[in-house]
Order: C-alpha cells, then structure tokens, then sequence
C-alpha cells in the first residue's frame, strides 16, 4: 500500500457496501420461506466444501438492526443487498407471502432511518425450487414468473429505494452454475446453453418494465467483468503468440460481452456461434431484445481479477483455454491482486459502449484472506486493507481518464457463507464468529470508516 493519501472524490460519490440474501439472512425455514436452489444444493453430499449449508449464515434475518447499525457507524451511503425471491414467492409464482414482504419492509425502513440508500437485487442466484424443477432458466417461461415477482416487489419498495438491479452476475450464474455444475443447480448444458443466457437477459427486461411502472429508483443490472488476457506458456503476456491473442479476442465475448452487447447494442455478439450449443436464431424471438435493450440507469461493475487466456488443446471445443496469470500477488482464494485490471475494465466499457453506456457504479470488489481475531481481539486484516486502497485509486485512475462512475460498493460488509467454498472464505469488513453470531469489525472496517468520512 502506498503512503500517497487517496484522492479526492466527487461529494455526491456513493460509497456503500454489498450483500446477498443467501449468504447471510439465514432463516432458511422461517415465516413461509420456500427452497432456493441454494438450498437443495447445499444439502447434497460434496458439493460445498466444508460440508455448510445456507440454513444459518450470519442470521441477519433476525439481527438486521444491528447490522444497519455497523453500517450508520461505518458511514455509508448505500447498501446495496438482495431480496431472496423464496421469501416472496415460496413457489416462485403467485400471491405474495406478506411476511416476506414485511421483512424487507422493515430493513428499508432501518435503512432509510439511519440516512442509507437501499440497493436492491433481484436475483442474487437463489431461484425457487419448483421454478427449477420445471426447467428453471432454460425454460422461457422463468423469465415471464421473474416480471411478475420483479412487479409484486417494485409495488412494495418502489417508493423507497433508489436503485434497483435486476440480476447479479448472470454470466457467473450461468457459467459456475450451468456450464461447470460448480454452483446451484449443478448443471452441465454443454451442448445447450444458450437458453439459460437468454431467458437471465429477458427476465432482465420483463423486471426492468415492471419497476419502471411501479417504483422511482433507476435501474440497473450488476455484471461481473473480467480483462482477458492473452497469456503464453509462463503465465505472462510476455510470451502469448498470435492464436493466444485469438483465444483472449473469444473468451472477451463469451465473460464480457455476452451479457453486455444485448443490453446496450441491442445485439448478441458476433462470434457466440463458435461456443457449444449457442443457435441465437432458436432461442430469440421477434421482440426480444427490445424488451432486454431497455434502458437503463446505471451499468453495475463487479470486478476481481483479469482472466489468463491461452488458445485451446486439441480436445477442447471451446475456442479458448483458461490459465492462471503468473507474477502477481494472490487472495486466499488463490485470484491475483490486479488493481490496473478495473481501471482497464472501466475503460473497456466506455471506449466500447460510448453514449450507449449508462454511468457505473462498482457494484462488489473485495478480497478474502484468512482473518481472524488476535489475542487482543483485534482482525488485523492489513492484507485487505492494501487491497482495497490500490482498487479504489484505479477507481479514481478510471475518473481521470473521463470515465463516469458514481458509487463503489466493498464486497462484503459480513464475513458469510461463501457459496460452494461454504465458511472457509471470509471477505468481509466484519468478522463474524459463525458459532456465536458475535460480529468483530475488523482494521479494514475502521480504514473504509476513515476514507468515507475524508472523501464525502
């Protein structure tokens, strides 16, 4: 970490910080709450890595005041959280279930009380079983049931949240989740995934046309954005040759442009034909892309690392290989330290989508590292700390540059459940002791509380 103070940012920049739903609330079979995905999941043999579930987390559906009251302290000026569709719709269609509803009006409230803007999400992964068990996103007819959800919400929230995002990561979604079989619902569509694509991106818009006619926030969808670099034998780019560069040219469509292009062209990118399965004409109806092309009033940013691509073997009927990137430091999940790959990804953005692209906000960037309580109680998370001040000045870097982005968001303000790597990852401001709830901030909370109170 540099010893350069930060920079200034503009007063009305929105420093916040990011949660889902699953990985905290808990609660997983309380007042009406159906099962998620997540939760058939996680309760089958091997697929989470220390053996958790999401049933508890960091029971923040029970302690949420205090929760809203780390974050006052913090000083923040968003949260941005999501909604888990199971509390709403058990079923994933129909009536309502009023206290889901309550719940999420009583954390609005909190929220607004204390001078913090809400951010809601959607779709944080958790889809309902039963929409699952009938095919769930390869099935059109999940994006006509996410409208409707997206609607009986808007009603609910509409006159007191300032932004609403439809969809976190729908490419992470659709690759960890339906490509790989890493994540809920385990799936492998390798020789049929486009549908899973384009149902996520028509939800998307169905949602996007029910908030606008019921609430006063903008709206906004939170992609995950990964730099593909084209790297040779060394882990370098140093060495990456001219079929690298092509692979680099392929997997940027596939992370990065995929779930963008149609958004904000209107258009799927060319070259898509090229990945297994992929038939646009089969799965696209007359209309659709108007409906997935609407606008929109912010880009959500989620950012990690850049990606090492190097051209395919023989075997592999993807027109690109994956590999690790050499010469960086890495997180306890074993990603590399890239802050110069936001900047690189804010600018990305802008020179691709010009006046098409809406303003950007950092809607999650953090690290895990393997914090814990010293003798004096005290997480002293410096690690975190360097991570956090290098990304936030290629935030500033990417403004310099004339790049338009309004808010940064920390994933996460909670250490929480990890997804398929369960407890055994902690990414947040706060230490959480799983076992007794007990909530530590850690240095790095008290560093972002400083920075917050600098920069506003």
């Amino acid at each position: 970490m540099t010893d350069e103070p930060l920079p200034d940012f503009p007063p009305d920049f929105r420093w916040g910080v990011s949660t889902a739903a699953y990985q905290i609330e808990g609660a997983a079979g309380e007042d009406g709450r159906g099962p998620s995905i997540w939760d058939t999941f996680s309760h089958q043999p091997d697929r989470i890595g220390d053996g958790s579930t999401g049933d508890v987390t960091c029971d923040h559906y029970h302690r949420y005041a205090g929760d809203v009251a780390l974050m006052a302290d913090l000083g923040v000026r968003t949260y941005r959280f999501s909604v888990a569709w199971p509390r709403i719709q058990p079923a994933g269609q129909g009536a309502p279930d009023p206290r889901g509803l309550a719940f999420y009006d009583r954390l609005v409230d909190a929220l607004l009380e204390r001078g913090i803007e809400p951010a809601v999400t959607l779709f944080h992964w958790d889809l309902p079983q039963p929409l699952q068990d009938a095919g769930g996103w390869t099935n059109r007819d999940t994006a006509a049931r996410f409208g409707e959800y997206a609607e009986i919400v808007a009603r609910a929230l509409g006159d007191r949240v300032a932004l609403w995002m439809t969809l976190n990561e729908p490419f992470i979604h659709f690759a960890l989740g339906h490509l790989l079989g890493l994540h809920a619902p385990g799936r492998q569509l390798l020789d049929d995934p486009f549908p899973v694509v384009h149902h996520q991106l028509l939800g998307h818009g169905l949602a996007t046309a029910a908030i606008r006619r019921h609430a006063s926030g903008g709206v906004a969808i939170a992609n995950n954005y990964s730099p593909a670099w084209a790297v040779g034998p060394d882990g370098t780019p140093d060495t990456a040759d001219g079929a690298d560069r092509a692979a680099a040219v392929a997997y940027d469509a596939f992370h990065n442009r995929l779930f963008t292009d149609p958004l904000l062209r209107g258009r799927y990118p060319d070259g898509i034909d090229q990945l297994a399965g992929v038939d646009p004409d089969r799965v696209v109806l007359d209309g659709d892309l108007d409906i997935i092309s609407a606008r929109l009033d912010v880009l959500g940013v989620n950012y990690y690392q850049p990606t090492g691509v190097r051209a395919p073997a023989p075997d592999n009927p993807l027109p690109f290989d994956l590999t690790a990137l050499s010469g960086y430091p890495t997180t306890a999940f074993g990603w590399p330290v890239v802050p110069a790959g936001l900047t690189q990804t804010l600018v990305m953005l802008a020179d691709r989508y010009g006046d098409a692209l809406p303003p950007m906000w950092i809607t999650e960037n953090g690290c895990c590292y393997d914090d814990k309580p010293g003798p004096d109680a005290v997480v002293a998370d410096h690690d975190r700390i360097a991570y956090l001040d290098a990304h936030i000045r290629a935030v500033r870097a990417a403004l310099d540059a004339g790049v338009r982005v309004d808010g940064y968001c920390v994933w996460s303000l909670l250490d929480n459940w990890e997804w398929a790597e369960g407890f055994t990852k902690r990414f947040g401001l706060v230490h959480v002791d799983f076992d007794t709830q007990r909530r530590t901030p850690k240095a790095s909370y008290a560093w972002y509380r400083d920075l917050i109170a600098r920069t506003r």
